[in-house]
């Protein structure tokens, strides 16, 4: 038996956003705490947001601050003025970060503690605050997920968080909130998309499901992401990559992910790297590794993204698989190597060990030892 874990309601496509009014009315709520970032406060997507909810005579406050890899700070000062201003339910608006941040504030709020009381698996006995998740990238897949990712500035790594009652109750994909966002960024959380997808198809949690939604995701990404970093004002491929996204979080929140995201974790928690950009730079050195153990699960991979696959060697859909996702991190433009982002002596002990411990890695097809972890960390140097 299998449970397959998804919001309540789900809104998709082109001027959603417009929608959200009646769902957001059905909650019962009075008061919302939005939480997003600075720049979105500055180029009024937060404004498209209040607007609905005084057309709709919903009381709100606005936090900001969130960083690009969301702190224990963030969320202690965020749950503070939640509880100050008596706000009832949670609006996130942005990608991952603020999608994030606010899950952990909505467990918070209702379960008290602080956020490393519930770092792993289903550690909450409350439900959290209902949540409104409004994403503007069209990568990280947090709105619709079971999972949020806290960095302890303490410890300096990423707290995973895999909980069923962070999940969001309405969710919102408008491609019309991504026309703005540079090419840089759209490769990133393009690549992060991918990650989440080939991810679920070769976890060990896969099943026919999650690999329906996580396939076709896969092949969306390869036909419509160099499209979307081409030209940001694209609207069909910005709106594919909204389906892909929708679908391949459904996916891997049900499926699980893998030592790609275990590693990346790290790299963001002590560097404080775009998770994006980490995770594009090790899926297919990973994937590599994998295939030694379950060559077989990238069959249909393979077949998805334009290989004939009758007659075919397992190997030879490894490889062809391999070979296309590095072709596609170099048309986007991902960057190659840690020193490219400014990380000249990594530290590869204390990744290994910790990527060890991530959350994630428990679903990866196949054990990576310490060694193992600092050889394919050494790979992207």
């Amino acid at each position: 038996m299998s449970i397959y874990y998804i919001p309540s309601i789900n809104l998709l496509g082109r001027g959603c956003l417009n929608e959200v009014k009646n769902p957001i009315k059905s909650l019962g709520a009075k008061k919302a705490f939005i939480v997003s970032d600075k720049f979105l406060s500055s180029n009024g997507t937060v404004k498209k947001v209040t607007d609905l909810l005084d057309e709709i005579g919903i009381e709100f406050i606005i936090y900001d601050d969130v960083k690009p890899n969301p702190t224990v700070t963030n969320v202690n000062v965020g749950l503070k003025i939640l509880k100050k201003e008596n706000c009832d339910f949670v609006i996130t608006i942005g990608g991952g970060s603020p999608q994030d941040c606010g899950k952990a504030i909505s467990i918070l709020a209702t379960n008290g503690g602080v956020t490393k009381d519930y770092e792993g698996v289903n550690k909450t006995i409350q439900k959290c605050l209902p949540i409104v998740a409004i994403t503007t990238t069209a990568g990280t897949s947090a709105e619709v997920t079971i999972n949020y990712v806290v960095t302890d500035e303490d410890r300096h790594v990423k707290m995973i968080m895999v909980d069923t009652n962070s999940l969001a109750t309405i969710t919102v994909n408008d491609p019309e909130l991504m026309l703005s966002k540079p090419a840089a960024l759209t490769a990133a959380t393009g690549m992060d998309a991918l990650t989440h997808a080939v991810e679920a198809v070769v976890a060990k949690g896969a099943y026919d499901v999650t690999n329906s939604t996580a396939l076709y995701a896969i092949k969306q990404i390869f036909d419509f992401l160099p499209r979307a970093v081409k030209d940001g004002s694209d609207i069909e491929a910005r709106e594919q990559m909204c389906y892909a996204c929708f679908l391949n979080g459904i996916a891997f929140s049900n499926a699980g992910l893998g030592n790609v995201h275990a590693m990346a974790h790290q790299l963001g928690g002590l560097y404080d790297l775009p998770h994006g950009v980490c995770n594009a730079m090790l899926l297919s050195i990973v994937q590599e590794e994998n295939a030694k153990g379950v060559p077989a699960k990238f069959r249909p991979i393979a077949e998805v993204i334009g290989m004939d696959i009758a007659c075919k060697s397992d190997q030879e859909c490894v490889n062809f698989v391999i070979n296309k996702i590095k072709s596609l991190s170099e048309e986007v433009g991902i960057p190659k190597s840690l020193k490219d982002i400014g990380v000249d002596s990594p530290n590869y002990e204390l990744l290994a060990e910790n990527a060890m411990k991530d959350a994630c890695a428990g679903a990866n097809p196949v054990f990576f030892s310490k060694e193992k972890l600092i050889e394919l960390f050494k790979k992207i140097a």
